[in-house]
């Protein structure tokens, strides 16, 4: 059974750093691209990174670039986003997915970021 667990999610302030950490299991990790998603309060979905299978390549949403860094730990079946400079638009529900060769794409249940001052 594919397991998707995010964690990390907390109340920070403006500015202020966050590490969300995604558990993968039940698929073999360190062959897929991860995908991380936030869904902000009254809205939809939406993209933030990407990083490909080697833990190279990686992508990310203009509204974040420079701020969040992703990662990988293939060994560990771990996935990584580091949030820095937060902003209150950064409060959403963040989790992580992928997409397996065919079906749906999975996604975990998510990890709440709050940030307020």
């Amino acid at each position: 059974e594919v397991m998707l667990v995010e964690s990390g999610g907390d109340l920070a302030q403006p500015g202020g750093s966050l590490r969300l950490s995604c558990a993968a299991s039940g698929f073999t990790f360190r062959s897929y691209a991860m995908s991380g998603y936030r869904q902000p309060p009254g809205k939809g979905p939406e993209w933030v990174s990407t990083i490909f299978a080697d833990g190279i390549q990686a992508y990310y949403a203009d509204s974040v670039k420079g701020r969040f860094t992703i990662s990988r730990d293939n060994a560990k079946n771990m996935l990584y986003l580091q949030l820095h400079s937060l902003k209150p638009d950064d409060t959403a529900l963040y989790f992580c997915g992928f997409q397996p060769e065919e079906g749906p794409e999975y996604r975990g249940q998510g990890t709440q970021v709050t940030v307020s001052s």
